[in-house]
């Protein structure tokens, strides 16, 4: 029942994507334009398509929840005893449903454009936005009909137990959250980029589209932020190293598709507001959605070997050729309509804020090209030579600490330089006061021994940027009572949302500067009711505790840290495949966090993996100390960033462009 259910969904979501792309194609062609034409591809067949992404989807939660091993796919990927929110992401857990999820989130993207789009459906670059994203979602579902099939029947004996979800995967709820809005975000750059294959096909970059992609890629960028602090978050609570970045390829790929999207949230607030940078933007566009391909191809195909990837698939060759096939016909176009879309004026001065934004765009998109260079460099060279090679963290880091300074420097700067043109004595009028205050709370640092030349420097520009955004939001609310506006309403819209999304990144950057520069680890062998003191705190072993249920079995370590008891374990869940897997525990609060892991044991126990250590004798552990200072800052300013990116979306337009009608003086739009 529940395969017969998928498999209609994704037939039903296939058929309606193709007929509609094709009936796009020939009113295309044919410049029809009757009334009866546009109900059916624009109204009709991308809710039907989402209706067979839904039905797919709802076969794929009712066989994994009520456990049908007669799906390979259930039976590889769910236990009896699996929890029920396991179960649930269950669908997102291996290659097969991540294909699922991806096309279902493609298949709301198109219906969402569609409802947005509704009063502009005779126009052509609406109808070829939406032929793009419709060949997009029927690719995804060609893949399920294909190699990536989630619903294939177990031939043979049915499976009685089932091997259950990854350990790493049914260790912590994050995994419930983390994916979905990960994969939303990628997902989202599919809008941008048809828009851009409109513009560049008829020639048009019209106002009406513009404002449609920049708040497309907000909500998008917003969505995809979040996915990447709640993976480093899921990442730091899970895999037991006490980090929450370590440059893996997988990370990176990710990581590439929101610089490019973070340089375009800039880069359309200039265009929009001067109508500059109209080509570049849509470089943009097609290198944002272009890279999410190319993360698809490295997650899913067996390429490189990651915690965070798939296993090796047959699904490579397909996703490259979709990337080249994006890349070809995107820079294509670019080079045959580029000279017609450049914008008929250039930028007045350096010295003003589309000046910024312009330095701003160069230094996201440089970062991505080296993190793209170091990500497939190894791959490049296994292929040419046979053998391997590993580009680390010290390479990423040697380049993302200069440039995270740099981009903390134009964070300070950018909200209080005006259009055009701006002079030296305004801006520091303006920053004076931010400078000041920055420079004392420094010395204060200094003060109670906080050293480095680094982390100095982040910490001032951060204050210095935090400054200029809370500048930027005490005019915004002075405007607002000027308006008889509601204080509250002061804070949405896109230049408070903006605000709002900069002083989450500094406090984001406070924490990930002071967890990587001040972090002390160590490792403490202790036997039962043993002492030890490391970093100031008081750490004591009181014994280990066994727990027993259908679900997991644990062995935990009870360790007092300064009179408070934490148990950090060695789990091992239920299901045929599980093996046993670290689970950290963490003493947190606004200062910082003090991270344990259990890393051997002196006795097996009922537990058996790398944990157990012949080296320590019975009833000892060792037990992993990881004192990290403010890196709750990190998760707080990643909550703070989808906060600020919401505000941006859902702020009044009118209001947007009152206050920014005189562009000799401050703008009111500090960012995108």
């Amino acid at each position: 029942m529940n395969a017969l259910l998928g498999h209609l969904g994704v037939w039903l979501a296939f058929t309606a994507s193709i007929l509609g792309a094709l009936l796009l194609l020939w009113s295309l062609r044919s410049k029809a334009q009757g009334a009866e034409l546009d109900v059916i591809p624009f109204a009709l067949l991308p809710m039907v398509a989402l209706g067979g992404a839904l039905l797919a989807t709802f076969g794929m939660q009712r066989a994994l929840i009520t456990h049908d091993f007669s799906l390979v796919y259930v039976a590889a990927n769910n236990a009896k005893v699996t929890p029920l929110i396991y179960s649930i992401t269950g669908m997102w857990s291996a290659l097969a449903g991540s294909i699922l999820l991806w096309a279902l989130a493609m298949a709301a993207a198109t219906t969402l454009v569609v409802r947005a789009t509704r009063d502009r459906r005779d126009d052509q670059v609406t109808r070829i936005a939406v032929l793009v994203m419709m060949v997009i979602t029927a690719f995804f579902f060609l893949l399920m009909l294909g190699p990536a099939d989630p619903f294939q029947l177990v031939v043979g004996v049915r499976p009685v137990t089932g091997a259950g979800p990854n350990a790493l995967l049914q260790n912590n709820p994050l995994v419930a959250i983390h994916p979905p809005l990960l994969y939303t975000g990628m997902v989202g750059f599919s809008v941008p980029f048809a828009f851009a294959i409109g513009m560049l096909v008829t020639g048009r970059v019209d106002e009406p589209w513009l404002v449609t992609v920049r708040r497309a890629t907000v909500f998008t960028w917003t969505l995809l932020s979040l996915g990447l602090v709640l993976g480093a978050w899921w990442s730091y609570q899970v895999l037991g190293w006490g980090g929450f970045w370590g440059w893996d390829p997988v990370e990176n790929a990710a990581l590439l598709p929101w610089l490019c999207g973070t340089a375009l949230v800039h880069s359309l607030v200039v265009q929009e507001r001067r109508g500059l940078l109209r080509v570049w933007n849509l470089c943009l566009a097609i290198a944002a959605f272009s890279l999410t391909l190319l993360a698809t191809f490295l997650t899913r195909s067996g390429i490189i070997e990651s915690v965070h990837a798939f296993s090796a698939s047959s699904l490579g060759p397909i996703l490259i050729s979709a990337f080249a096939v994006a890349v070809g016909t995107g820079f294509g176009l670019l080079l045959w309509r580029g000279d017609r879309l450049r914008s008929p004026q250039g930028i007045d001065s350096g010295l003003s804020k589309e000046g910024a934004f312009v330095l701003n765009n160069l230094v996201f998109v440089g970062f991505a090209l080296v993190v793209l260079l170091g990500t497939l460099f190894p791959l490049a060279y296994e292929a040419l030579n046979g053998s391997q090679v590993t580009v680390g963290a010290p390479y990423f880091s040697a380049v993302a600490v200069p440039v995270g300074l740099f981009l903390l420097m134009l964070m300070a700067v950018a909200p209080v330089l005006s259009w055009r043109v701006a002079d030296l004595a305004t801006i520091w009028q303006r920053l004076e006061t931010s400078v000041w205050i920055a420079s004392l709370l420094l010395a204060v640092l200094v003060i109670f021994g906080v050293r480095g030349l680094a982390p100095l420097s982040a910490f001032w520009l951060g204050m210095v940027a935090a400054g200029s955004a809370l500048r930027t939001l005490a005019r915004q609310v002075s405007l607002a009572r000027r308006r008889g506006d509601s204080v509250l309403l002061a804070f949405s819209g896109r230049t408070s949302g903006g605000m709002v999304v900069h002083l989450g990144i500094v406090i984001l950057a406070t924490g990930i500067v002071a967890a990587t520069s001040y972090v002390q680890r160590g490792e403490l062998t202790l036997h039962p009711q043993e002492s030890r003191n490391f970093a100031g705190h008081h750490f004591r072993f009181t014994g280990l505790r066994e727990i027993r249920s259908p679900q997991r079995n644990s062995t935990v370590a009870v360790i007092k840290i300064d009179g408070k008891a934490f148990g950090p374990a060695v789990n091992q869940f239920g299901g045929s495949s599980s093996a046993a897997v670290g689970t950290p525990a963490i003493d947190s609060s606004w200062r910082g966090d003090i991270y344990l892991t259990l890393d051997a044991i002196g006795q097996a126990g009922s537990v058996s993996g790398p944990q157990v250590s012949p080296n320590l004798s019975a009833g000892a552990v060792a037990i992993g100390v990881s004192v990290e200072p403010l890196i709750p800052w990190i998760w707080a300013g990643g909550l703070v960033v989808g906060l600020g990116g919401i505000l941006a979306i859902v702020g009044p337009r009118r209001r947007e462009r009152e206050a920014g009608e005189d562009a000799s003086s401050e703008p009111a739009e500090a960012s995108a």
